[in-house]
């Protein structure tokens, strides 16, 4: 396809030159034309600006008939589109029934796109061009990802918007726009990732884009992207393509190797298929019948590439592949399951020990992937009750947790470097916070302590201790040495960092409501509730009982996303209960 096309001038109403009676002008008719000119194009401005009011004012909706995206209804007037459309012209021209609203015609645009999606936002874009003959800006939140070091220049957001305006142009034949989204298209090839190359390249293929498709096949065959994942994302034709290319870049193997080599991709073609089948019985047969492994297969990076949730559930089950293992390109399963965007996926990998905070070669953390791939209008949508939470979101928050349970970590591991002083503030946080959770979430905090494996019996019968007022040290025993008793304080750093480790892992939204009371400078004692003037009393007791339905509302969402089998619905109704009852003990007491 040509792409010397001038689309500056296809993006306006243009106006036609007037024809010179002559090659010799005099003054008087080159002001004429100039004037005839100016006359033109401010008529035709007028023109587009008055189509735009049939798009933006409501007062001015005349259509007649309607396009359903995204379960939007979107009005258009036929005339404008087939006059402007080869497509649309087709179209309209068979007749449709009047299944919109006010008996309009309505047509679905899932069923007008043979190849590839338009979404709402998109279709308002290319809309826009057709009635008034200009381009208007993209909405910000469509084109970036929530990403903050991103600079949104070639992040997924922005290619799948541009894919979306190139899907539109194409399949409704404004050939200019087509020219023009192309070129944009280009511009992301050498940019983006080579994951982000791969659907540019089917729309290249699927609207015949000559140029950008030589481009994309350019860029895959040069990258280090695994023939495996090319034999499911690529049709048969681009793929033997890119294989030929790449073997020009290499030099020649040996026949023995090319032989083993061979014989090993039949076994990992075989354990790849029963993937694909759903079928994990096979999936161990042939483990048992092969020298080759999970491992040697990548069938944890394929699976969670590819299959069904289910599935990896049931092949992490085996117990025989290695978690952190890295494929050919240096990826972890966590690094391939956060580009598949499956919450259920990734929550399965971090149970099993994979690790948030691996990067890729290049840097990109599974969370950093799960941003550059979302879009702010989709993790800032309000969740609507009754309706399924978006994904994307899900997964960032899924991964963002984890990296700050694993920044808890860390900061275990630097502990025994902290001053004494340092060290026994730490130790009065901590016991803080866990005497806080024991008060609020009495239930989910004895579960915590347990798989911290601390010592809850201890615990409980010491609360005493749990709390140093008017900076007095704890008591100590004279007789232990300094060594052993830092020791001790050390041990009661790490089990208490783990129980509240474990807390934010399984109960976030409470830990959430923990981390703002406990850094409120103004915070009431909750120990010391009737201490103080009858206004301080009053005072402390009202933020308290703010804090109880914040506690209410933060338990009731953590048990709404909790799946995890050891905090059934016996657990919350028992923690119910005695949390009431530790709130009206705790008030009551002086």
């Amino acid at each position: 396809m040509d792409n010397s096309y001038d689309s500056s001038s296809s993006l306006s109403f243009v106006s036609s030159h007037l024809s010179h009676g002559s090659s010799n002008h005099n003054v008087s008719s080159t002001t004429s034309n100039e004037h005839g000119e100016n006359i033109e194009i401010l008529s035709l401005n007028k023109l587009s600006g008055s189509l735009e009011k049939l798009l933006i004012e409501v007062e001015y909706d005349y259509s007649d008939a309607e396009i359903l995206i995204e379960d939007i209804p979107v009005g258009i007037h036929r005339c404008i589109l087939a006059s402007r459309s080869p497509f649309f012209h087709e179209l309209f021209k068979k007749g449709t029934d009047g299944s919109g609203k006010e008996g309009k015609p309505r047509y679905l645009m899932s069923d007008l796109m043979p190849y590839g999606t338009v979404g709402y936002q998109a279709f308002q874009v290319f809309l826009y061009y057709l009635y008034t003959g200009r381009l208007k800006a993209s909405p910000t939140e469509e084109t970036t990802c929530v990403d903050e070091t991103c600079i949104h220049v070639a992040c997924r957001p922005a290619i799948n918007h541009a894919l979306e305006l190139m899907y539109a142009s194409a399949t409704f034949q404004m050939k200019e726009l087509v020219l023009l989204f192309q070129r944009h298209l280009l511009n992301f090839v050498e940019k983006a990732l080579v994951e982000d190359v791969i659907p540019i390249l089917m729309a290249a293929f699927n609207c015949q884009l000559d140029q950008l498709l030589s481009r994309c096949i350019q860029r895959v065959a040069r990258s280090d992207f695994d023939n495996t994942s090319l034999e499911k994302e690529l049709p048969h034709e681009v793929l033997t393509e890119i294989k030929s290319l790449r073997l020009s870049f290499q030099p020649e193997s040996t026949p023995n190797a090319m032989e083993a080599e061979s014989l090993n991709e039949k076994s990992i073609r075989r354990i790849h298929k029963a993937l694909d089948s759903d079928d994990v019985e096979l999936l161990k047969l042939l483990l048992n019948e092969s020298s080759v492994t999970l491992d040697d297969a990548y069938a944890l990076h394929y699976a969670c590439a590819y299959s069904d949730s289910k599935v990896i559930q049931e092949v992490l089950s085996l117990g025989m592949a290695d978690i952190l293992r890295r494929n050919s390109r240096g990826y972890t399963v966590l690094h391939v399951a956060a580009r598949r965007k499956d919450p259920s996926i990734l929550v399965a990998l971090l149970n099993k020990g994979a690790r948030a905070s691996d990067t890729t070669p290049d840097g990109q953390t599974a969370l950093a992937i799960c941003q550059r791939l979302t879009r702010c209008k989709d993790y800032h949508e309000k969740t609507v009750q009754c309706k399924e939470s978006n994904k994307d979101r899900l997964c960032v928050d899924v991964l963002e947790r984890e990296m700050r349970r694993n920044s808890m970590t860390v900061n275990m591991s630097v502990s025994s470097q902290l001053t004494a002083d340092d060290l026994h503030m730490r130790l009065d946080y901590l016991e803080d916070r866990v005497a806080f959770a024991r008060l609020l979430f009495p239930a989910e905090a004895r579960v915590a302590i347990e798989n911290a494996e601390a010592d809850s019996s201890s615990l409980y019968a010491n609360s005493s201790a749990l709390k140093v007022t008017n900076g007095n040290p704890k008591e100590v025993d004279l007789n232990e040495s300094p060594s052993a008793r830092t020791r001790k304080l050390q041990l009661r750093l790490h089990a208490l960092m783990k129980t509240v480790e474990n807390g934010r892992r399984f109960f976030p939204h409470c830990s959430e409501v923990l981390d703002k009371f406990l850094e409120d400078d103004e915070m009431p004692d909750v120990f010391f509730l009737e201490k103080g003037s009858e206004e301080e009393q009053r005072i402390k007791k009202a933020r308290f009982m703010e804090l109880k339905d914040d506690v209410q509302k933060a338990f009731h969402k953590d048990m709404a996303e909790n799946n995890h089998s050891g905090f059934s619905s016996t657990v919350s109704s028992s923690s119910s209960s005695t949390r009431r009852e530790g709130l009206n003990h705790r008030v009551r007491r002086k």
